[in-house]
């Protein structure tokens, strides 16, 4: 199979990478989510079975058949809204479950119409690419705060992979990655308490269609996980260069968006709230970290896709063993596995001055987290950015060429005798 003669030990392991950043970072919300509604641990469980699975398979798949890393992850900052509105509201696991297929709908229609694809194809390279920084920037920071609680495994780890780009680039993130395990594991910092063998058993929950759900759960839900999982997950294939300007066409971005909604449609009773395109993992697999051919970074994905099967098979267990890591580590791999795409990022976004400003204040904007009416900083960088970019340049191209553009006028001839 072609699949095993493309992988490589530096793509597996960017794979596995994304799936540690990915649970570790944001499986405690999830968690809280669940419980908002009132979940039951069987019904916890089903929610791990049913986004490993749905993650898994909307990743893998497509990324087989398209030959191209498709990352699909869950939605963290909708796992954050559900947590808040489920409590506030006091609904039940039954009209949870109704919401959460009333936003997957939503996003099956946004993916079949080509709306949401039609919209990013309006969004300039430099604002796109700022965005995408914005977003990753913050991982970056907390990778060197991570220092104040852990100084020597910071700098361990910076070490080893400063060391590793230097002698064996391809491998650096992985040999990061082992050195940290190491030592953390000889000063007994694993903690194996959480780690239970199980399969996951998938509960049904018959879901209960409300007004009140509907709007208080499943339009924030869908908000958010379009402006700020979304638009950031496109900005980073577009950054990759599986975009729309891919010799081959690329990714087809509301192809996989349809997917992620019928897929959230089938699995919504067992827990699946809300799938959607990765970004910061997804930045992890389409780097050249997980290898040097852009052609056979798929690898990397299938195999993150597989390891979230795994996990959607053993539940409870495999959550258990990804969160055994200190978080300090967790969130200095993710750091520095992602300082090549926050360098090229930020490097297209301040390639052209016209747009550089613009580019700038998306980029501090994302960086900044800031949240307003409940919707996340992705959105807002966008949209400031936007409003910055027209504010600077409508009209402009009226009565002047743009930066880098040819004159729209002739220069004039030699002035003749009067």
């Amino acid at each position: 199979m072609q699949f095993f003669k493309d992988l490589t030990l530096s793509a597996f392991s960017a794979g596995f990478v994304a799936v540690l950043v990915g649970f570790t970072s944001s499986v405690a919300i999830v968690f809280q989510a669940a419980q908002a509604f009132g979940a039951t641990p069987a019904q916890i469980t089903s929610w791990m079975w049913a986004l490993g699975l749905g993650m898994g398979l909307c990743s893998a798949l497509p990324s087989l058949w398209l030959r191209k890393p498709v990352m699909v992850a869950w939605s963290t900052p909708g796992a954050a809204v559900l947590a808040t509105a489920g409590l506030a509201g006091g609904f039940s696991m039954n009209e949870a479950v109704g919401a959460f297929m009333v936003s997957a709908a939503l996003i099956t229609l946004f993916g079949v119409t080509g709306w949401f694809e039609k919209v990013m194809n309006r969004i300039p390279v430099a604002i796109a690419s700022a965005l995408l920084a914005g977003v990753l920037a913050r991982f970056g920071i907390e990778a060197f705060a991570a220092a104040k609680t852990a100084l020597p495994l910071v700098l361990l780890m910076l070490l080893i992979y400063l060391l590793g780009k230097r002698l064996m680039p391809r491998y650096a993130v992985v040999l990061t990655l082992l050195g940290a395990i190491v030592y953390v594991a000889a000063r007994g910092q694993l903690d194996w308490t959480a780690v239970t063998f199980s399969f996951a058993m998938p509960v049904f929950v018959a879901p209960h269609f409300t007004i009140a759900a509907a709007v208080s759960l499943a339009v924030p839900l869908f908000v958010v996980t379009m402006a700020s999982q979304n638009l950031p997950g496109v900005a980073a294939i577009r950054a990759a260069g599986y975009g729309p300007g891919a010799p081959d066409g690329g990714i087809p971005v509301s192809n996989i968006i349809t997917l992620t909604g019928v897929a959230t449609l089938v699995l919504a009773p067992f827990g699946a709230f809300a799938l959607n395109f990765s970004a910061i993992t997804a930045a992890i697999c389409m780097g050249k970290e997980a290898h040097e051919d852009p052609a056979k970074r798929y690898t990397a994905a299938v195999s993150c896709g597989l390891i979230y099967v795994v996990i959607g098979v053993f539940g409870a267990a495999i959550t258990g063993l990804l969160t055994a890591f200190p978080k300090e580590l967790v969130v200095a791999i993710a750091g520095l596995a992602l300082l090549g795409t926050i360098g090229s990022g930020l490097a297209v976004a301040v390639q052209d001055e016209s747009h550089r400003e613009a580019a700038l204040i998306t980029f501090l904007v994302t960086l900044s987290g800031v949240v307003i009416a409940g919707v996340g900083s992705a959105f807002w960088g966008v949209a400031a950015g936007g409003v910055a970019l027209f504010v600077q340049q409508y009209g402009q191209q009226r009565r002047m060429p743009l930066s880098g553009s040819a004159p729209t006028t002739q220069a004039p001839g030699p002035l003749k005798n009067p």
